[in-house]
C-alpha cells in the first residue's frame, strides 16, 4: 500500500526526484537532503509502513543486509571509517516523517560526535522490574 500524501512514498516511487544510490522492486536508497555527514543516505521502502512496528518481517529481513551493502560501499567510495545505522520510531524518538526509513550515516575520523549518549545507572532490582514489564507485554 502507498500513501498518496506521504512525501517518502512519493520519493521512493520516483514521483519526486532524488539522488538515488540504489533501487530494487522494494526499496530506493537516496542521499539525505539534510545530511549529518557527507554521504548520509536513507533506505525507503516503496510501500508505506509508519514505523518498524508496522514493517512486515519479510521486509524487515531485507533492510539490514541492504544497509550493510550500502555502508560497505560508502567505506570504499568515500573513505569513511565506519557508519551508523539509525532508525527512529515515534515523535519522542526523533521520527519526523512517519514512513519507515533507515539512516546510513558515514563516520569519518575526527568527525563530529553524533548518535551517542552518556550511560546511566540502574539497580539490579530496577533492571529486573523493567525486564518483567517488557516480557509481560510481548
Amino acid at each position: 500500500m502507498k500513501d498518496s500524501s506521504c512525501i517518502f512514498c512519493k520519493i521512493a516511487n520516483g514521483e519526486i526526484p532524488s539522488s538515488t544510490l540504489y533501487e530494487d522492486e522494494d526499496f530506493r536508497v537516496i542521499l539525505d537532503l539534510g545530511p549529518a555527514s557527507r554521504g548520509h543516505a536513507l533506505i525507503l521502502p516503496k510501500e508505506h509502513f509508519a514505523d518498524v512496528c508496522a514493517l512486515p518481517e519479510a521486509w524487515a529481513a531485507k533492510v539490514l543486509p541492504l544497509a550493510a551493502r550500502i555502508g560497505a560501499a560508502m567505506k570504499k567510495a568515500l573513505g569513511c571509517e565506519g557508519f551508523n545505522l539509525v532508525q527512529n520510531n515515534g515523535e519522542a524518538a526523533g521520527q519526523t516523517v512517519f514512513h519507515f526509513h533507515m539512516h546510513i550515516i558515514p563516520r569519518y575520523a575526527d568527525g563530529p560526535q553524533m548518535v551517542s549518549w552518556t550511560p546511566g545507572e540502574s539497580t539490579p532490582q530496577e533492571l529486573a522490574q523493567t525486564a518483567e514489564a517488557i516480557r509481560a507485554a510481548l
